[in-house]
């Protein structure tokens, strides 16, 4: 498979890696200083293009690519709820495939099934107040996580005495405190924290007078994000239109 990458820091870096050593072929690699080569006949050769750059350019990245029928693959988060419409639109009626995900780590997709599956049980004890929890390291642009967002709309979606999240309480790489984690009793709280250079953690609890229970998901580095970015384009290169981890992985 003819790969392009968008975005060539740490994660473009072992993306490259991950997909050399599977076979495939890096035909082109963008980064800030060559966006000119969205034009280039060795970008317009990709099977798939594999974007993880930030939230105010992903959307510009994923046109651009659409714009020589290049198939994407977006890490990107940040983004994706303001220009959803016009992305369905696109990947239904233009013909245009993308594959979108708030978090390309296999374990985070078992996490994901896991935290829907508890939710469905929890939905019964309402002794129980569910409460959510992200850190990242200090680079991570934007807050909540991707992942957060989508962990806490699939445990809201389960749960009938909750009408939606909430942002609690921000804890920035300095220590400093901003928000709340006293929310609504119809809301879930959802906690970010910035600190060092931490890949991802996810934490879901339970909390009644009585107990706790705790699920956490626990990146140890980001190469189970790369991995999975890597299998994606390979699954992307043979189907079409909105694509998520949930077709390439049906829990």
């Amino acid at each position: 498979m003819k790969l392009a990458l968008i975005g060539y820091g740490k994660m473009g870096h072992m993306i490259e890696e991950i997909a050399r050593s599977r076979g495939h072929e890096i035909v082109c690699i963008i980064d800030v200083d060559n966006q000119q080569d969205f034009d280039s006949q060795s970008f317009c050769s990709a099977d798939v293009a594999i974007e993880f750059t930030a939230p105010h350019v992903a959307f510009d990245n994923c046109m651009r690519a659409f714009e020589h029928n290049v198939k994407v693959v977006s890490g990107s988060t940040g983004w994706m709820a303001q220009h959803e419409d016009e992305v369905k639109r696109l990947c239904s009626e233009g013909g245009k495939t993308l594959f979108w995900s708030s978090n390309f780590s296999l374990g985070v997709t078992i996490f994901r099934a896991l935290n829907r599956y508890l939710a469905r049980i929890m939905n019964r004890f309402e002794d129980y107040t569910p409460q959510l929890e992200e850190t990242h390291h200090v680079h991570k642009l934007d807050h909540p996580s991707g992942t957060g967002i989508t962990l806490a709309e699939e445990l809201v979606s389960e749960v009938d005495r909750l009408s939606g999240w909430q942002m609690g309480k921000l804890v920035q790489p300095d220590g400093t405190e901003e928000g709340t984690d006293k929310v609504p009793a119809d809301k879930l709280c959802l906690n970010s924290i910035r600190r060092g250079e931490v890949p991802g953690i996810h934490t879901v609890t339970w909390n009644s007078e009585a107990d706790q229970i705790t699920i956490t998901h626990d990146a140890h580095n980001r190469r189970g994000f790369a991995l999975g970015a890597v299998l994606a384009a390979e699954y992307t290169a043979k189907h079409e239109g909105l694509l998520t981890m949930n077709d390439l992985f049906n829990f």
